[in-house]
């Protein structure tokens, strides 16, 4: 999608999907309150009015951000649901969360738990906006976790919710390692503990 800067002389264009793209990995490494409008428009390539003519305010910017990053970096979760077993949706989840750390193509660490655990008191709707889109995923693999109860496919009594919890938290501490450099081999022997503790098939 192109769009057009406002200003003098013949309007300059830029691309909108690509503009999007450098704003999601500013906010990623440094976080939305770590990210200034200079350090956005200057990465994006466009002015500060282009900006908030194109996609609105700090803010704004950021939940299409967001939105990008769950389209594009988040899309495994879906995929993950979709296998036959609990322990393969866990396996799928886990081992794409540990792609995402080895990639050399995106900033390392999860923009959820950045933008989470780093938003001060100025950034709290942030902060409950990351919150509750979490809770939105979280909630889906329960759901999940509670068909394989019925299916026999996990035993009746597995509280899923914590088989979330403790999912979830493996996969967050993937990412706080993969941010803090820790090795693939490193990485992938924390999946493997993680899975032998599996309480399904």
């Amino acid at each position: 999608m192109k769009l057009a800067c406002p200003g003098k002389g013949r309007p300059r264009e830029f691309d909108a999907d690509t503009a999007l793209a450098a704003a999601l990995r500013v906010f990623w490494s440094k976080g939305y309150e770590g990210a200034s409008l200079s350090d956005l428009t200057e990465a994006m390539g466009i002015t500060r009015p282009s900006l908030y003519g194109a996609f609105g305010n700090k803010e704004a910017l950021f939940k299409q951000a967001l939105d990008l990053y769950e389209r594009e970096k988040l899309d495994y979760i879906g995929e993950a649901l979709k296998e036959p077993t609990a322990r393969k949706v866990a396996e799928h989840l886990l081992n794409s969360a540990l792609q995402m750390q080895m990639s050399n193509c995106d900033p390392k660490g999860c923009m959820g738990v950045i933008n989470a655990v780093a938003c001060g008191e100025d950034a709290e709707s942030i902060r409950a906006e990351v919150i509750q889109r979490g809770r939105v995923a979280k909630q889906s693999i329960v759901d999940r976790f509670e068909r394989a109860k019925l299916e026999g496919d996990l035993p009746p009594d597995t509280d899923a919710v914590g088989l979330t919890s403790y999912l979830t938290a493996i996969m967050q501490g993937l990412a706080v390692q993969g941010g803090a450099g820790a090795s693939c081999r490193d990485l992938k022997a924390l999946i493997d503990t993680s899975l032998a503790m599996w309480p399904g098939k």
